[in-house]
C-alpha cells in the first residue's frame, strides 16, 4: 500500500503530476516563491543548502564544492567556484558537516586519471547560477555543460545540456561526502542500459548512514566503468595507518557522441531502507514526469507553504528576506520513510508504520522558535513529527537530542524533543498517543547521562565532574517546566510537583554577589576563577556562550529569575548592561557567538529569548526596540544575510516570528510576546478554515512601538497574544508610533506569563 500523506496540502500537485509552470499558490493568488532567494545565508556563517528541494523532503540535491570546512558544513559556500558534482542530500545551516550521498557529475572529453574529485572537478560562475525554490542550475565551465535540478520528496532529477562532444559522460561518484563523512561500503550496478543502482554506506556525525538509490537515464549508455579509491586511514591500537580499497567509489557512464545542445536527464530515487524502496519510491513519485512537470510542481509545492502567510509591505527587500526565512525554516524535518511506509529505526531494524516518520532534527535550536512555528503553520505534520520521537524513544531507551538519518548523534546540550513533545500536547495537536508521548518526556529525567543523575541526587550537575554543566542544567530546567504543565493538564500531581521543583533548579547557578550564572563545584562553591566575559568552546560551563548571554536562559520562569535579583529595576538594570557592556569572548570563544549587540548574540540560540523579558518586566518598549533592531542590521536579502548559523532553519524561523510581529518566548506556554511587526497587514489560515491577521497600522521604519491594540474590534492592552487566539481567527490591529507607549502592556495583569490560564 502506498502512502501520500506526507504531502499536506501541496502532495496533491506534486502526485498529480502538475505541469503549470509556475503558478501563483492557490492560497494567495500569487507567485510567492519569486521572493524566494536561495542564496540568502549562503555567505558569512549562514551554512544553508543551496539547491533543489520541497518542503520538508528527504532530498536536497545540489552542488558541492570540493571545499572542506566550517563553512562548507552545506556542501556549498558563496566564496567557493568549484563543484565535483550534485548530491542527493546535504544538511542546511548546521555547524557540522554530513551527508553529500549519491553524487553525480556530467563529463565531456577523456576520464581524468586517477578518477578523483580532485581531477575531474570543474568551476563555475555565479553569475551563470539560477536559484529559485524548487530548482537549480548553473554552467560548468571546464566541460560547457548546463547542469539543472529539480526534486520531489525522494526523487530528484537532473538534466544536462551538452556542448557537440564524441564523449558524453556522466559520472557517479559513491565515495566523496561533506564534512565529517566518510565512506564504508559502496556498490554500484548497471541493471541495464539506462539503469543504475546501488548503495553508500558511510559514517561520521551519523555512525550508520545508509543511502541507497536507482537512477533511470533518459538516454542509453554505452558502458559503465568502476574505478576504486585508496585512501590511508589510521589502524586500530597504535599500528601504523592501513590502505583502505573500495572498488565501486567511481562509475564512469559513457554515452558516445552528443550532438550540439544534446541532452541527457536523470531521475534517481533514494531510500534509508533499500534499493528496492528506492525503486518504489522512483516509481511512484517520478514515473512518467517530465523534468519541468516536476519543476513545476516543486515551486508549487513551495507556493503552496509560502501561501501560508500572506503579508503587504512596499518593501521588495523585505518580502525576500521573509519569504527566504520561511522557505529556510521549512527544509527541515525531512521525510525519511518510503512511500511504503518502511524506514530505518533508531535501533537498525527496519519497520513499517501508517504515519510518516522524519529525520534530521537539531532540536537544541528548533524547540525555541521553528517547531512552535510548525504548530502554526504546518500543524498537521507536527503529530507525525511526535509519533517519530516516540518511535525514536521505543526504539533507543531515550527521546531524540539531535538526530540525523536514523542515528542518534549526542550532539548539543538538553533534550529539546521534551519541549516540543510538551507543546504539541498542551495545544491540542492531534494525531499521536498522548499517554506514550508523557511516557517517553517522563523517562528523559530518568536517565543517568549528560548530568541528569547528578541532577538528581544534588539538584544540580557539579562544574567539576561534568563539561558544559550550567548549559545542561538549564536546558533541563526549561525541559522539567514543560513536563511539570503536561502533568497538570492530564491530572498527575504528584509528576507536576516533582518537575516544577526541579524547574526551579536555574537558582543553584545564580550567584547573588554579582547576578551571573556560573558554574557550581561539587563543595557548593563557585568555580574560579570567573570571567563573564570569557567563553571557551567545548570548555567551560556554557555552550556556545558566555555567563552573561546564559543568566536569561530562563525562559520557562523568567518571574522566578527576576525575584533572585533584590528588586525589578536592578533586574532590568542588568537586562540593559546585556546589550551596551562590550563583548571579548577571549581567544577560544566559540565562533558562534555572533550577530551581537553588547553581549547579546543573536547569531546563537541560547540569546533567542533574551529581548522579551523585558515584556516581563512591563517593558514591552524595550523588546520592540531590540526586536525591530535585530532585523533590521542582522537579516538581509544578501548572500551574507544571516549574522549566524541557519541551524536547520532555527535562525529563519526567529525571523518569520518577529516579522509577524510576536514571538514565542516560552517555547511550550503557548503565548507569543509582541515585539515590533515589519509588515502593513499578516494574514495566515488557521483552524476551521479561519484566518488570523496582524495589522499594523501607521508603520514604519520610524514607527516602531505600539501606541495601542485591539483584537477583534475590542480594545487590547495585553503585551502578548496566545496560540488559542491565533487558531480561533480574528484580527489584531497593533497602532504603531516613533515613541514608546510606556504603558502597553506594563501592568501586572498585562504581562505575559510562565503560566497562561
Amino acid at each position: 500500500m502506498f502512502r501520500h500523506t506526507l504531502y499536506g496540502a501541496f502532495g496533491i500537485a506534486l502526485l498529480a503530476g502538475a505541469s503549470t509552470g509556475c503558478t501563483p499558490s492557490s492560497d494567495t493568488g500569487r507567485d510567492l516563491a519569486r521572493y524566494v532567494d536561495p542564496t540568502i545565508g549562503s555567505a558569512g556563517h549562514g551554512h544553508v543548502f543551496v539547491g533543489a528541494n520541497v518542503p520538508f523532503g528527504g532530498v536536497q540535491l545540489g552542488p558541492t564544492n570540493i571545499t572542506e570546512g566550517w563553512d562548507w558544513c552545506s556542501g556549498y559556500h558563496a566564496s567557493d567556484t568549484t563543484v565535483i558534482g550534485f548530491a542527493h542530500t546535504h544538511l542546511s545551516g548546521t555547524g557540522i558537516g554530513d551527508k553529500g550521498d549519491i553524487l553525480l557529475m556530467p563529463l565531456t572529453g577523456a576520464v581524468p586519471m586517477p578518477v578523483k574529485a580532485q581531477t575531474y572537478l570543474s568551476t563555475y560562475s555565479h553569475a551563470n547560477e539560477n536559484a529559485q525554490a524548487g530548482y537549480y542550475r548553473t554552467h560548468l565551465d571546464r566541460y560547457g555543460v548546463d547542469a539543472e535540478l529539480t526534486a520531489t520528496p525522494r526523487t530528484g532529477f537532473h538534466r544536462y545540456t551538452f556542448p557537440a562532444t564524441d564523449s558524453a559522460r556522466v559520472l557517479i561518484n559513491l565515495f566523496d561526502g561533506i564534512g565529517w563523512d566518510a565512506a564504508k561500503e559502496l556498490r554500484m550496478v548497471a541493471v541495464n542500459d539506462s539503469t543504475v543502482e546501488g548503495y553508500r554506506l558511510s559514517k561520521g556525525w551519523a555512525p550508520d548512514d545508509r543511502v541507497y538509490f536507482v537512477a533511470e537515464f533518459s538516454r542509453p549508455f554505452k558502458s559503465l566503468t568502476v574505478y576504486a579509491d585508496t585512501t590511508l586511514v589510521p589502524a586500530a591500537n597504535g599500528k601504523p595507518e592501513q590502505t583502505a580499497v573500495m572498488p565501486h567509489s567511481y562509475g564512469i557512464l559513457d554515452f558516445g557522441p552528443m550532438p550540439e545542445s544534446g541532452r541527457i536527464e536523470a531521475r534517481v530515487g533514494i531510500s534509508g531502507v533499500s534499493v528496492s524502496g528506492a525503486k518504489v519510491n522512483l516509481v511512484t513519485e517520478a514515473e512518467g514526469r517530465s523534468f519541468d512537470e516536476t519543476r513545476a510542481a516543486a515551486r508549487q509545492a513551495w507556493n503552496d507553504l509560502l501561501g501560508h502567510m500572506s503579508v503587504e509591505t512596499d518593501d521588495t527587500a523585505r518580502l525576500r528576506t521573509f519569504y527566504t526565512a520561511v522557505y529556510h525554516a521549512s527544509f527541515f524535518p525531512a521525510i525519511f520513510n518510503d512511500v511504503t511506509g518502511q524506514y530505518r529505526g533508531a535501533d537498525g531494524f527496519l519497520y513499517e508504520d501508517t504515519t510518516d516518520t522524519y529525520t534530521i532534527f537539531s532540536l537544541w535550536d528548533t524547540y525555541r522558535s521553528a517547531n512552535p512555528l510548525y504548530t502554526i503553520t504546518a500543524p498537521e505534520r507536527v503529530g507525525d513529527f511526535v509519533n517519530t520521537f516516540i518511535r525514536i524513544f521505543e526504539q533507543q531507551g531515550k527521546v531524540p537530542v539531535w538526530h540525523l538519518a536514523g542515528n542518534e548523534t549526542d550532539c548539543m546540550v538538553g533534550f529539546g524533543s521534551v519541549q516540543v513533545i510538551a507543546d504539541a500536547i498542551l495545544k491540542g495537536i492531534p494525531g499521536f498517543d498522548v499517554e506514550k508521548a508523557y511516557h517517553a518526556i517522563v523517562s528523559y529525567a530518568k536517565l543517568d547521562e549528560r548530568g541528569l543523575k547528578q541532577i538528581r541526587e544534588k539538584g544540580y550537575i557539579p562544574a567539576d565532574g561534568e563539561w558544559e554543566s550550567v548549559a545542561k542544567a538549564l536546558e533541563y530546567c526549561i525541559s522539567d517546566w514543560s513536563i511539570a504543565q503536561v502533568a497538570k493538564k492530564l491530572g498527575k500531581q504528584e509528576d507536576y510537583e516533582y518537575f516544577i521543583e526541579r524547574s526551579k533548579n536555574y537558582r543553584h547557578y545564580f550567584d547573588t554577589t554579582d547576578r551571573f550564572m556560573k558554574g557550581k563545584l561539587a563543595d557548593g562553591s563557585w568555580r574560579t576563577p570567573f570571567n563573564p566575559d570569557y567563553s571557551t568552546h567545548r570548555g567551560d560551563d556554557f555552550c556556545e556562550g558566555n555567563a552573561w548571554q546564559y543568566t536569561w536562559m530562563v525562559p520557562h520562569d523568567f518571574e522566578g529569575l527576576f525575584a533572585l535579583f533584590p528588586n525589578p529595576e536592578a533586574a532590568e538594570a542588568k537586562l540593559d548592561s546585556t546589550f551596551t557592556v562590550p563583548y571579548d569572548g577571549g581567544p577560544n570563544a566559540s565562533p558562534d557567538i555572533s550577530g551581537l549587540i553588547g553581549q547579546y548574540a543573536q547569531g546563537n540560540e541560547p540569546n533567542h529569548s533574551t529581548i522579551y523579558a523585558y515584556a516581563y518586566l512591563g517593558k514591552q518598549w524595550k523588546t520592540a526596540k531590540l526586536a525591530r533592531q535585530i532585523m533590521d542590521e542582522f537579516f538581509t536579502d544578501a548572500p551574507d544575510g544571516l549574522c549566524g548559523n541557519e541551524d536547520a532553519g532555527q535562525m529563519s524561523a526567529w525571523y518569520v516570528f518577529n516579522a509577524l510581529g510576536f514571538y514565542p518566548a516560552n517555547p511550550a506556554n503557548g503565548a507569543f510576546v509582541l515585539g515590533s511587526p515589519v509588515f502593513d497587514k499578516v494574514t495566515f489560515p488557521v483552524s476551521g478554515g479561519k484566518t488570523f491577521t496582524v495589522i499594523a497600522e501607521n508603520n514604519g521604519p520610524q514607527n516602531i512601538y505600539i501606541q495601542s491594540a485591539s483584537l477583534n474590534g475590542k480594545p487590547y492592552t495585553k503585551a502578548y497574544i496566545t496560540y488559542r487566539d491565533i487558531m480561533d481567527g480574528g484580527e489584531l490591529k497593533l497602532v504603531m508610533g516613533p515613541q514608546p507607549n510606556e504603558a502597553f502592556g506594563a501592568a501586572p495583569e498585562d504581562r505575559p506569563r510562565s503560566v497562561m490560564e
